[in-house]
């Protein structure tokens, strides 16, 4: 996989946060895989403080039943790393936070995790928003910080997509 490099981030999450601001709209976070790389992304632009309200890492599965509101019978059924789970995650996080929209990221970074059908490199992502969620299955290749790096990546673009209105509206 082609690495993702930090000025591409930077400069998504600049795009974001001028169009996230043109919107007047709030964003918020919650990450399982990621460990908050996606609101540290978000944060590192300066004026983040207008748009950014805040965000969960949510690693165990306690923690995302805990603070995010994912049933149990999700976790049983399809499990942390699935669709079910991340659309359960960003509501979560939208409401908790109190924001417009929010991003999920659940997956295995590896190098270790994977389950049967799930190999390392499966990440699941989310957005949320009042009139609905939508998620994407994705999966990367290389080593835990490429894996990182890319969800993180694509998680900054899917929320860009829908606020461009290329998502969801």
């Amino acid at each position: 996989m082609e690495g993702v490099s930090v000025s591409e981030t930077e400069e998504l999450s600049r795009e974001l946060g001028a169009m996230l601001r043109a919107r007047g709209l709030t964003i918020a976070t919650a990450e399982s895989c990621t460990g908050g790389a996606v609101a540290a992304a978000l944060a590192a632009i300066p004026g983040a403080s207008e748009y950014l309200l805040g965000g969960v890492v949510a690693y165990s599965a306690a923690v995302k039943v805990a603070l995010l509101g994912v049933p149990a019978a999700i976790i049983d059924g399809d499990g942390v790393v699935s669709a079910a789970c991340a659309q359960v995650m960003a509501r979560g996080a939208r409401v908790a936070c109190g924001a417009d929209i929010a991003i999920a990221t659940t997956g295995i970074a590896g190098p270790g995790g994977a389950e049967p059908g799930k190999p390392v490199g499966t990440v699941f992502l989310a957005v949320s928003w009042p009139e609905g969620t939508t998620s994407r299955e994705m999966f990367y290749t290389g080593d835990r910080a490429a894996i990182i790096a890319a969800a993180v990546r694509d998680a900054l673009e899917l929320v860009g997509e829908w606020a461009s209105g290329r998502v969801g509206e």
